[in-house]
């Protein structure tokens, strides 16, 4: 498991500063399965199951993890599989939050 997912989320406010795509390139090797998207503002991943039931319990453990730690992502759900897609709208860009909260989603399934 990642250290991001041991870290907890800081809240965030308009002026923070964002990562670098550099610092981003840096976390992202720490979140399998994850990629840069929207000229590196955002990250992304997409997440399989074997059926609509197996889809809706990951999205409620996605919300509870959103839930505790303030920090929200977009999700977009479907028979089978699930897109998650984080950023810090508050920053127009990525923060560490983003990776810590995309770490916490990995540490849901097995490696």
């Amino acid at each position: 498991m990642s250290d991001l997912a041991t870290r907890r989320c800081v809240a965030c406010e308009a002026g923070m500063p964002r990562l670098s795509a550099e610092g981003a390139r840096q976390l992202l090797s720490e979140i399998p399965g994850w990629a840069l998207v929207d000229e590196d503002k955002a990250i992304e991943r997409t997440f399989s199951f074997k059926n609509y039931w197996e889809t809706m319990a990951f999205v409620n453990a996605v919300a509870w993890i959103a839930h505790t730690e303030d920090h929200h992502p977009d999700l977009s759900v479907h028979w089978g599989r699930c897109v998650v897609r984080w950023n810090t709208h508050a920053v127009g860009g990525l923060t560490d939050n983003d990776f810590i909260c995309a770490a916490k989603v990995n540490a849901l399934l097995p490696a």
